[in-house]
């Protein structure tokens, strides 16, 4: 069997901060800009890697919940505890930097976790955790 990870979610509340922390601070490539009624599909990935990306999606549109339980996905998403996303580079200490003068939301530092990687976390426009590993 050979099966691969095409493309992963992540909500977004902005699309066009969402777009500009993709695609401006981690570099990333727009592959789709899609309108419907309103809401924004972003598909964003690595540049040179069209096989991998990370589709930017409202997260109300999904027609099947309720008020009540799109409010709560908000919140969520705030307090960056509902969807994330970990990336990987192999100069962990240039990357941080980058992201750090973007002014995005630092979670946590270059550390060496005591699982055996080293990685630094922020946040994107919506709250979505963004941990980032360095490839050893």
């Amino acid at each position: 069997m050979d099966i691969t990870i095409h493309s992963s979610f992540l909500p977004h509340t902005d699309p066009d901060a969402s777009l500009v922390f993709y695609r401006d601070v981690l570099g990333f490539e727009v592959r789709l800009d899609v309108g419907y009624e309103g809401m924004r599909w972003i598909t964003v990935g690595p540049v040179g890697q069209p096989s991998t990306a990370i589709v930017l999606h409202p997260p109300a549109a999904n027609p099947g919940i309720t008020d009540d339980e799109r409010q709560t996905i908000i919140e969520l998403m705030a307090k960056g505890s509902y969807f994330g996303v970990n990336l990987a580079t192999t100069d962990l200490d240039a990357t941080f930097a980058k992201l750090e003068a973007s002014d995005a939301e630092v979670v946590q530092e270059p550390t060496e976790q005591p699982y055996g990687v080293r990685d630094c976390a922020f946040r994107d426009p919506a709250g979505n955790m963004v941990r980032i590993q360095e490839v050893r």
